[in-house]
């Protein structure tokens, strides 16, 4: 460790422990970027994460909080200070007669639903995994696939979050709103959250099925009561075979009927997949054949109707396997302009150019299935909404991801010109991307014609961060604004360089502006930095005088 970091950890709260260690290699879980944080940062208190936070801004380091890194984009990655909230993961309290409970931020989602289904509890609603931090999940605006629900943020009360200048301020729709609503979909940048109070439900079992359908016959029953038959809903449409499989799940009393499962489902399976795949990076075409024989051997489905069904616990019933490194792109559009979506997208990728009204030519590629389709409603959710939002107010929110496998970490050659074909016919039909994915054509400017509350929330950032303690090249690529003569934060870190990783992947460097040390960092100004610690922000101060 830089002995100026070991002797201004001397000076901070001396007696409370700094858990760090160096030469951590953090990748995300589809391995698509590798970076190599300066220190690795395991607390387990509120008061070691606030020793980090003041510490931080001595030695001038920029803070990442991390979980389990599932988004493939480089949003966590960092040279500088990355934090893991992976032994800051206790339930606190529960009220067993509102079932609502509060717990520290870094429960991974998997641990969370045990410890709940352990009380009879449960979540309402969850995405498609389980291995996100409860506050990761929110972060990037996760939701599951439900006209009853909407993002999992929906279920969170209130939040107690650590601002850069150390100070902990709890916000909720009564209390902070703004903070509140900025830091629902945070991307990282609002403060570290320390504790989430949490609506939970009584715990429940789904029964579920799963049917193959025809395209055209999901299209016909799209503005009837397609998403309304059952609680949850999702579909993976089958672009080449043109064909859907119908996902759908209601809560049922009834006992725990698992499946039967077939050679596929195991180990054999998932290795003649992953291979198959990777003959397809370099012969494509035989991408066709290969989405029929995934239909026919992994789910057994032949002819249309074919079905299968089970009962399962709540939560363990939504989940899906993602199988492999990937890229993913998934936007959100109103749900009335799906069947115009599948419809264009489908004739691109057949190569019919005057229906799918794409500039972009097919050129040869082919692509990866299926396509996942889900929905979420917020247009009845009676909270404040988050300033990021990337559903719609007024109706049904219709979810498109373009999933694409990196076989034995392989990038696909259709990425570029799919997710360019894809994007652009996405932007038409009014659409926004999710955070936590690999969008690509996206500019700064349309992020902010497609979020009217965009400036809200940089307000939010600006205020509660003005130094920069949390920006990362995401952020300034993406949402942050160009200020005139001003291109840096002070403690904003830009990326300076990528490389091949090995094995696949690209290796991320980043880099701060040059780390001198603060100037209260001398004994001298330390109680002037603890002044500054106990001071509040404006937009705490507005929201409160609000009330």
């Amino acid at each position: 460790m830089d002995p100026s970091i070991e002797w201004e950890k001397s000076q901070v709260d001396a007696a409370v422990p700094f858990r760090a260690s160096a030469n951590h290699q953090h990748h995300t879980w589809a391995r698509t970027y590798h970076s190599f944080p300066e220190l690795y940062i395991q607390p387990q208190s509120t008061k070691e994460i606030q020793k980090i936070v003041n510490l931080a801004r001595r030695c001038r380091r920029r803070l990442v909080v991390v979980g389990c890194g599932h988004s493939p984009s480089d949003l966590t990655c960092t040279s500088s200070w990355m934090i893991n909230l992976d032994h800051f993961n206790r339930i606190l309290k529960v009220d067993f007669r509102s079932n609502v409970v509060v717990m520290q931020s870094g429960i991974r989602l998997y641990d969370l639903i045990a410890q709940l289904r352990a009380m009879q509890l449960a979540m309402p609603n969850l995405g498609s995994i389980d291995n996100q931090s409860i506050a990761g999940a929110f972060a990037t605006a996760t939701h599951g696939s439900s006209t009853r629900h909407g993002l999992l943020s929906q279920s969170v009360l209130a939040l107690r979050i650590m601002l850069a200048d150390g100070s902990e301020v709890v916000c909720s729709g009564d209390e902070n709103t703004d903070l509140f609503r900025a830091a629902l979909v945070s991307l990282g940048v609002i403060g570290i959250i320390t504790e989430v109070t949490f609506q939970a439900v009584h715990g429940f079992r789904l029964q579920w099925s799963q049917s193959l359908h025809p395209l055209e016959e999901i299209l016909a029953d799209w503005e009837k009561d397609l998403w309304n038959q059952t609680e949850f809903t999702r579909m993976w449409w089958l672009p080449y075979k043109e064909k859907v499989i119908k996902w759908r799940a209601d809560k049922t009393e009834q006992e725990i009927r698992t499946p039967p499962s077939n050679w596929w489902s195991g180990a054999l399976g998932f290795h003649t997949y992953h291979i198959l795949l990777y003959i397809s990076t370099w012969v494509p075409r035989i991408l066709p054949a290969l989405e029929r024989f995934v239909l026919s051997v992994q789910y057994g489905f032949t002819n249309d109707g074919d079905h299968n069904s089970g009962v399962g616990e709540g939560q363990a019933g939504l989940l899906m396997n993602c199988l492999y490194s990937q890229f993913v792109n998934e936007w959100a559009i109103p749900v009335q302009k799906g069947p115009e979506a599948l419809t264009r997208l489908s004739a691109w990728i057949h190569g019919d150019n005057q229906t799918a009204q794409i500039p972009y030519d097919l050129d040869g590629h082919y692509v990866h299935a299926p396509v996942e389709v889900r929905v979420t409603d917020t247009s009845t959710t009676l909270g404040p909404r988050p300033f990021l939002d990337n559903t719609y107010s007024d109706g049904p929110t219709l979810y498109l991801n373009a999933t694409l496998y990196r076989p034995y970490n392989t990038d696909p050659p259709c990425r570029k010109r799919y997710y360019e074909a894809f994007e652009w016919l996405m932007k038409e039909l009014g659409g926004r991307p999710h955070w936590a994915k690999n969008f690509s054509t996206v500019t700064k400017e349309e992020f902010h014609q497609m979020y009217p509350k965009m400036d809200d929330w940089l307000r939010v950032r600006d205020e509660v961060d003005p130094e920069g303690i949390f920006v990362g090249d995401w952020h300034r690529r993406h949402v942050l604004p160009d200020d005139e003569g001003r291109t840096m934060l002070p403690l904003e870190e830009r990326i300076i360089r990528t490389a091949p990783a090995k094995g696949g992947g690209l290796n991320w460097f980043g880099q701060l502006l040059p780390k001198s040390l603060s100037p209260q960092s001398s004994e001298e100004s330390f109680d002037m930095l603890h002044g500054s610690e106990a001071a509040t922000s404006a937009v705490v101060q507005g929201s409160a005088e609000g009330r």
